[in-house]
């Protein structure tokens, strides 16, 4: 094996070792509890990490023994996967850029409103015909009902630092007026007309806020946050990977050189 080959199949070890840092910042956001109730977007980063892997393995495989097919197959396809992937970059920045967050006084927690995020994101999760099947499942969750045994008192649970979800869906908005009884039991609202919420909000366990409008921006604001952070494992695996490619394309354009000097000097002697 060339010296070229030997870098050529060194960068597709470094490519696959990225493949497997995607995989894991997919399946981190597809175990997240909002992300198990948003079917679509669980697992499209963990398949496009899945495809470098694979690709990165036909690339090692023909720099190690000079398979000029497959190395040609993964300068094709890398370069579409990483077309892809910053394609998905570009769209998760755009879509989680607005921030409907807002601080509520004398509570650690925030607030968040629906208005507040992307039209693109409202219209494709929280629409009639989405939010039905989203909200059964939030109910089926441990999201709001494991937050009685964390938080047993009012001034622990206002202390408390909720995520987007258990802050839009597991108590009423703040605006309204509930007296405290448990986190997920609120009585007598001294503003019952304040915001539409607010009439909407009920003690069964299996209706809370699920259908308030502060649920649906808790849930947009947790997808915020979570692709925000997956965000940088991203940014930073394509960033090596365009790196670890245009080598690659130098290294097999050197290794060409190399094989056609090798038969001309072999054909001259």
């Amino acid at each position: 094996m060339g010296v070229s080959n030997k870098i050529t199949a060194l960068l597709n070890f470094t490519s696959l070792l990225c493949s497997i840092a995607i995989i894991a910042a997919g399946i981190w956001l597809a175990s997240k509890p909002d992300n198990e109730c948003v079917h679509w977007l669980r697992w499209p980063i963990v398949l496009i990490g899945v495809l470098i892997l694979l690709v990165s393995l036909a690339g090692f495989v023909g720099a190690y023994w000079n398979r000029q097919g497959l190395l040609a197959f993964y300068l094709i396809c890398m370069a579409l996967l990483i077309i892809l992937l910053l394609i998905v970059l570009v769209l998760a920045f755009v879509v989680t850029r607005p921030n409907g967050e807002y601080s509520v006084p004398g509570r650690s927690f925030h607030e968040y409103r629906l208005a507040g995020f992307s039209s693109w994101l409202r219209n494709h999760l929280t629409n009639s015909g989405n939010w039905g099947k989203i909200r059964a499942c939030l109910a089926e969750s441990d999201v709001c009902s494991k937050l009685s045994l964390e938080y047993v008192s009012v001034d622990q649970f206002f202390a408390a630092h909720l995520s987007p979800l258990q802050s839009g869906c597991c108590k009423p908005p703040t605006i309204c007026g509930y007296q405290y009884a448990n986190p997920t039991m609120w009585i007598n609202p001294v503003n019952p007309m304040s915001d539409v919420d607010c009439s909407i909000w009920n003690n069964d366990p299996n209706q809370l806020c699920y259908g308030c409008d502060s649920c649906k921006a808790g849930l947009l604001g947790n997808l915020r946050k979570e692709w925000r952070k997956a965000n940088v494992i991203l940014i930073v695996a394509v960033v090596v990977l365009i790196w670890v490619y245009l080598i690659a394309c130098s290294a097999l354009k050197n290794a060409q050189t190399e094989e056609l000097f090798r038969r001309y000097k072999e054909g001259w002697v």
